[in-house]
């Protein structure tokens, strides 16, 4: 059964200006998110050469990172979200059977 997005889904990506990786993780995330939550998402884009001080408030230690603001719970996932399985199961997308 795949999970119906109800609600409006909430993610930050934190990067750290426009490098290669941060710019494959945002396409990733779109990608991801077009095919399993279209219309039902929103991705808010933190560069934290811009706002550093935004790091600590989500824990961040590592770029590129996504963090599920909504649904809760929160959830945050590390990397370059290539592996499309892992960010399924990680932002708990995937259906289950």
């Amino acid at each position: 059964m795949k999970r119906a997005p109800a609600t409006l889904w909430q993610l930050r990506l934190y990067v750290m200006d426009q490098t290669p990786k941060s710019v494959t993780a945002f396409s990733n995330l779109k990608k991801i998110c077009e095919s399993h939550l279209k219309g039902h998402y929103h991705i808010k884009v933190i560069d934290l050469l811009k706002h550093p001080q935004l790091a600590k408030g989500d824990q961040i230690l590592a770029i590129p990172t996504v963090v599920r603001m909504l649904p809760k719970p929160v959830r945050t996932i590390l990397g370059n979200l290539s592996d499309a399985e892992r960010v399924l199961v990680g932002l708990d997308l995937r259906a289950d059977g």
